[in-house]
C-alpha cells in the first residue's frame, strides 16, 4: 500500500478521486491500495533561539551571532495532531512506500521532507510531479512517478534558503534592534525590496520638475513639433516666425515594423498584469490563480518560464481552438495558431508557464468567483494572443521646414491588428480605458511628399513640465524585484533578482503588515519606519545584487553546482561580520529613534509566538514585532470577572513561567474569593486565553 501525502486537504481530495481512494478516515483517504493525507502546509518550522540555549530568550549583543551547529524544529500548536497523524501512517504496517505529492517546487519538497524525516520513516520515498491537477495528468503522473533521490538537490536548496533567511533575519534583527533600542525586522529578501522602495520616494522628493517648450504649426489637417526648449523666450520667437508663413516637406520616411505576441505568463509577469489591469496585490492574484489550480481550470502557478514543452502542444491547440470558438475575444485571432512560438523545452525547468486547462470548456465561468474568473480570462486571453499573429504596422516620419526651423510630424498606419485585436476586445468587455492602455499610438497622417508645400500655417507653443519618477505599484515593484541586480551577474545565471515568483507576494504583504510600506491605491509607499529602518542598514544588507546572487546560489545547490555547506558557510561568514562590524549606534542615526539611546528599554518578557521582546504600554503588555500580534490588554475580560489586572509582575510571571499563583481571586457565581493558578494558554487567536488550576491534595492539580 501506497502513502500518498499532499500539501493540502483540497489538493489530496482530487488525488484520491483519481486513485479511487474514496473511504474517509479520521484525517486521510483509504482506497484501492493507497492512503492519501495532507500536510496543511508547513507543520515543522525552524525554532526559535532559546530552543537552542535559554540565555537566547532576551536579544542581547553579547549573544551574537547565533549560529546553530545543527538546525531545531518546533511543531505549531494548530497543526501536532496533523502531523502526529502522519508519522502514525508512516509507520502503519500496511505502507510499504510514501509518495511525495506536495506542490512541486523547493517549498513543497521542504514541508514533506521534514515531516519524513521527523517521522523518521525509512521506507522507499517516490515524487509525483505534475503541473496540472486534471484528472489526467494525475493519473499520468502517478503512471510516472520518480525516486525521491533524484530530488535530494532540490531539498538540500530548501533547507539553505529557509537557514539563510533565519540566519540573517534573527541575527540582523536583533542587532540593529539591539542597537536602536526598537525593533527593526530584518529579512533576507525584504530589506532589499524595501530599499527599492525608499530609493524611488528618495528619487521623488528630490526631484526638481523643469519646464520645457515646443514650436509646433498646424497645417494640412496634421501638426508638427519643433524641438523641447527650456527657454520660453527662444520657443516664442519660433513661434513668432512661422506662424502665418509656409511650410515645405523635407523629407518622408516609412518603415514597417512587427510586434511580435507576447510570451505566455509566467506567475510574475501574471501577477502584475492583474495589478495593472484590475488593482490586485500580488498576493491576491496569487490565491486566485492557486484556487484555480485545485480546481483544475490552471496549471501550476509558481512558475518562472513563459514556455511549454513538446509534449503539450496537442493538448494546447485544441485549448487554443475551443477558445477561439467559445470566448468573445477569440474573434480576434487570424490564421492558424502558432503552438510552436510558445514551445521551447530548453527554456522549462520546474514547471511550465501558466495557461488554462481543458476543462474550461466544461465550467461555467459565472459560477466563478469574480478574482479567479477575471485571472482566468487573463490566462485564456494570453494564451490565444501568444499563438496568433503578429501585430504590424508602418510608420510615417515626415520633417518639414518653416523659415529655416526644423519641425517632425509622426503618423502610423495598422496592416495587421493580429495579437492586439485580442486584447482590444477583451479591453472592450471589461469596459477599460482606451487612453489608460494606448501605446502612445500616432493618429494616421494625410499623404505627404517630399517638396510639398503648405503655404500658410498655424503656429502655437505647447508648455509642460518634467515628470518626477512614478511611485512603484506591485506591477513595477514586481518588474522592479525580478530584474533587481540583473546587469551585475553573469548572462548565464539562471535566477536573477529578489526572491522567486513564489516568494515575492508575501515578501510584499510582510512589508505591509510590519508596517513598513502603506498602500494607497495602487501605489505602494515606504512609511517613516520604513525609511529609518534602510537609513540604518548597512548597503551589503539592503543591496539587491547580494540577496540576487544569493538566489542564483540556491538555484546552484538544486543542480548540484554548489554544495549546501558551502552556500550556508558564506551565509554565516556574512552574520559574524555583520555583528563584528556594528558595535555601536551611528550618532547620525540618533534623531531617527528617539527613544533610543542605545539600549533597549526594558522588556517584561518574550512573546511566546515570535520570541521578539514584549514591552508595556498605557493599555497593555505588547509584543514589538509588528508582525504579531500577541497582546495581555490590562482591562482583560478573564481577570476583570475576577476582580483582578494584569500587572506588570503578573505579565512577566506569565510570559517567563506561563503561569501564576494568585490569591484573592472573585467568583462572581458565589460572590466568595479563592486561590488559584492563572495559566496562559494562548491558541495564536486574536485573543490570548487563560485558565485555571486548582491545588488539591497531595501537591496534585486538575
Amino acid at each position: 500500500m501506497k502513502l500518498v501525502i499532499a500539501e493540502k486537504p483540497s489538493v489530496a481530495m482530487s488525488l484520491a478521486a483519481v486513485l479511487g481512494a474514496t473511504e474517509r478516515k479520521d484525517g486521510y483517504l483509504e482506497g484501492s491500495g493507497y492512503l492519501v493525507s495532507w500536510c496543511v502546509g508547513h507543520l515543522l518550522e525552524l525554532a526559535q533561539p532559546e530552543a537552542y540555549k535559554e540565555q537566547y530568550a532576551k536579544w542581547r549583543y553579547e549573544d551574537l551571532p547565533i549560529l546553530p551547529e545543527n538546525w531545531k524544529y518546533e511543531v505549531p500548536k494548530d497543526k501536532k495532531t496533523q502531523l502526529a497523524l502522519l508519522c502514525r501512517l508512516m509507520k502503519d504496517k500496511r505502507v510499504d512506500s510514501v509518495v511525495c505529492a506536495t506542490d512541486a517546487g523547493r517549498e513543497g519538497e521542504l514541508i514533506f521532507r521534514l515531516v519524513y524525516e521527523y517521522a523518521g520513516c525509512n521506507k522507499p520515498m517516490e515524487r509525483l510531479w505534475i503541473s496540472s491537477m486534471e484528472d489526467a495528468a494525475i493519473r499520468e503522473g502517478f503512471d510516472r512517478l520518480r525516486p525521491g533521490s533524484d530530488y535530494d538537490k532540490l531539498y538540500d536548496a530548501a533547507v539553505c534558503r529557509a537557514g539563510a533567511d533565519w540566519l540573517i533575519g534573527i541575527n540582523a534583527t536583533r542587532l540593529f534592534s539591539v542597537l536602536y533600542g526598537v525593533t527593526l525586522n530584518v529579512g533576507r529578501v525584504m530589506s532589499p525590496t524595501l530599499a527599492l522602495l525608499v530609493q524611488r520616494e528618495s528619487d521623488i522628493e528630490s526631484f526638481i520638475s523643469k519646464p520645457f517648450y515646443v514650436p509646433e504649426i498646424t497645417c494640412g489637417g496634421f501638426t508638427a513639433s519643433g524641438e523641447k526648449m527650456t527657454e520660453r523666450s527662444e520657443a516664442e520667437k519660433i513661434r513668432m516666425d512661422c506662424d502665418h508663413n509656409s511650410a515645405f516637406v523635407r523629407s518622408v520616411e516609412k518603415q514597417v515594423k512587427t510586434i511580435q505576441p507576447p510570451r505566455l505568463y509566467d506567475l510574475t509577469t501574471l501577477q502584475r498584469e492583474c495589478n495593472r489591469i484590475y488593482g490586485y496585490t500580488a498576493q491576491q492574484t496569487l490565491d486566485y490563480v492557486q484556487s484555480l489550480y485545485e480546481k483544475k481550470l490552471a496549471t501550476y502557478p509558481r512558475t518562472d518560464s513563459q514556455y511549454l514543452t513538446k509534449d503539450m502542444q496537442a493538448t494546447a491547440a485544441s485549448l487554443i481552438l475551443w477558445l477561439r470558438d467559445n470566448m468573445p475575444f477569440g474573434k480576434g485571432c487570424a490564421g492558424e495558431p502558432d503552438i510552436d512560438r510558445v514551445t521551447d523545452d530548453s527554456k522549462v525547468t520546474d514547471h511550465h508557464a501558466i495557461i488554462p486547462t481543458v476543462e474550461i470548456a466544461r465550467t461555467d465561468l459565472t459560477e466563478l468567483p469574480s478574482g479567479e474568473r477575471d485571472v482566468l480570462t487573463l490566462l485564456a486571453v494570453r494564451l490565444l494572443c501568444a499563438t496568433t499573429q503578429a501585430h504590424r504596422f508602418e510608420t510615417v516620419t515626415a520633417m518639414l521646414d518653416c523659415q529655416r526651423h526644423t519641425f517632425t510630424a509622426k503618423g502610423k498606419t495598422i496592416l495587421q491588428s493580429g495579437w492586439k485585436e485580442v486584447e482590444r476586445i477583451h479591453r472592450m468587455s471589461i469596459r477599460q480605458s482606451e487612453t489608460e492602455h494606448r501605446e502612445n499610438e500616432d493618429a494616421a497622417l494625410p499623404v505627404l511628399k517630399e517638396g510639398q508645400t503648405f503655404e500658410t500655417v498655424s503656429a502655437s507653443l505647447r508648455e509642460g513640465k518634467t515628470s518626477p519618477p512614478k511611485h512603484y505599484t506591485e506591477d513595477t515593484l514586481l518588474s522592479a524585484m525580478e530584474n533587481a541586480g540583473a546587469e551585475d551577474m553573469p548572462d548565464d545565471a539562471e535566477r536573477k533578482g529578489l526572491g522567486t515568483p513564489a516568494t515575492r507576494a508575501a515578501t510584499l504583504e510582510k512589508l505591509v503588515s510590519a508596517g513598513f510600506v502603506q498602500r494607497k491605491k495602487k501605489q505602494l509607499i515606504p512609511t517613516e519606519k520604513g525609511r529609518n529602518l534602510i537609513a540604518v542598514l548597512p548597503d551589503n544588507i539592503k543591496s539587491p545584487i547580494l540577496t540576487a546572487e544569493w538566489e542564483s546560489m540556491l538555484k546552484q545547490v538544486e543542480h548540484g553546482e554548489l554544495s549546501a555547506t558551502s552556500f550556508m558557510d558564506q551565509i554565516a561568514d556574512m552574520s559574524r561580520t555583520l555583528v563584528k562590524e556594528h558595535t555601536a549606534p551611528e550618532e547620525r542615526f540618533a534623531d531617527l529613534f528617539p527613544s533610543s539611546k542605545g539600549t533597549v528599554h526594558e522588556a517584561v518578557g518574550v512573546c511566546p509566538r515570535c520570541g521578539a521582546p514584549v514591552y508595556e504600554g498605557k493599555k497593555g503588555f505588547f509584543c514589538d514585532n509588528r508582525e504579531c500580534s500577541f497582546a495581555l490588554w490590562k482591562d482583560n475580560r478573564f481577570f476583570s470577572s475576577k476582580k483582578k489586572s494584569i500587572t506588570k509582575s503578573v505579565a512577566a510571571a506569565l510570559l517567563k513561567e506561563g503561569r501564576i499563583s494568585m490569591s484573592g481571586l472573585y467568583s462572581e457565581k458565589t460572590g466568595k474569593t479563592y486561590d488559584a493558578e492563572v495559566i496562559l494558554d494562548d491558541t495564536g487567536g486574536k485573543y490570548v486565553n487563560f485558565k485555571l488550576e486548582f491545588p488539591v491534595k497531595k501537591g496534585r492539580r486538575k
